[in-house]
């Protein structure tokens, strides 16, 4: 895809996302939204992945440590073909669904690790990335992380590690969105300097704004030709990207759109397929 086709995708991704949080009465739609061009990104132009094949041993793998954000997820695995026909209605955290509030690895297609317990993906990341190494493979392995998150030890400990092992077969994406459940960043931790605090770990480290397509494909592609480290990309984003009433609004870390909210999200973003 294109620059444009890929942010067409990514709005769509979003409406998407909207549509089962809308229709499931419940889930985390800003969380959702903000990193909605960076996994259009990936699913749609960069990732060496298989659909009609998800274990498919050489196949990129994708972590979305930030579970909370699944519906973009699950969106984007829909539109990619995982389950066949695209699902119109995902009956999002319903009983008995495959389509459940965080990604769960062996019940949903497409989805290389169940998570979820926020702080995880990066050492679950690490440990992925070092068998690839070990087994002579050449996938690479892609995370996406919270702001918020990395004030979980065990991020550090993944982070410390990767550098250790030299593993330039692993992509961390941050969504520094400035939030995290309970308030803005600021009032928690304080500076939020994520790039400079991966370099001290010796990481190639990047930072960029989130939502442009563009930026994202450049900054993989230097993080591919950095050898020898782990790379990290700091994105900039805005919490729940693409409509007016949500972005930079931390009451819809989690929430549900009112009819009229649901409309207008069908209007600003494209409209049903």
């Amino acid at each position: 895809m294109n620059t444009a086709e890929l942010k067409r995708m990514a709005n769509h991704l979003r409406l998407l996302a909207v549509d089962m949080v809308y229709k499931g009465k419940d889930g985390h739609p800003g969380p959702a939204l903000s990193i909605a061009d960076i996994v259009s990104t990936l699913f749609f132009d960069e990732m060496n992945i298989n659909p009609e094949d998800p274990q498919w041993e050489d196949r990129d793998r994708f972590i979305l440590s930030k579970g909370h954000a699944c519906p973009i997820y699950y969106a984007a695995l829909s539109e990619k073909g995982y389950f066949g026909e695209k699902i119109k209605d995902f009956k999002l955290r319903a009983l008995g669904t495959v389509f459940q509030g965080h990604p769960v690895m062996n019940k949903t297609k497409g989805v290389d690790m169940t998570s979820g317990s926020l702080g995880n993906g990066i050492s679950i990341g690490t440990g992925m990335a070092i068998a690839g190494k070990y087994k002579k493979k050449d996938y690479n392995v892609f995370v996406i992380v919270g702001d918020g998150e990395l004030q979980e030890g065990v991020c550090w400990e993944g982070i410390n590690s990767a550098a250790g092992h030299n593993l330039d077969n692993m992509i961390v994406f941050v969504d520094k969105n400035g939030w995290q459940s309970g308030g803005p960043i600021e009032e928690t931790i304080g500076s939020n300097n994520i790039k400079e605090r991966f370099e001290a770990f010796q990481w190639h480290a990047q930072e960029i704004d989130g939502h442009d397509i563009d930026a994202i494909k450049e900054a993989i592609a230097n993080a591919k030709a950095a050898k020898g480290k782990p790379s990290v990309i700091v994105c900039n984003c805005v919490k729940g990207k693409g409509l007016p009433y949500m972005e930079n609004n931390n009451a819809w870390h989690k929430g549900v759109p009112t009819d009229e909210q649901y409309e207008e999200a069908v209007k600003i973003l494209g409209g049903a397929e």
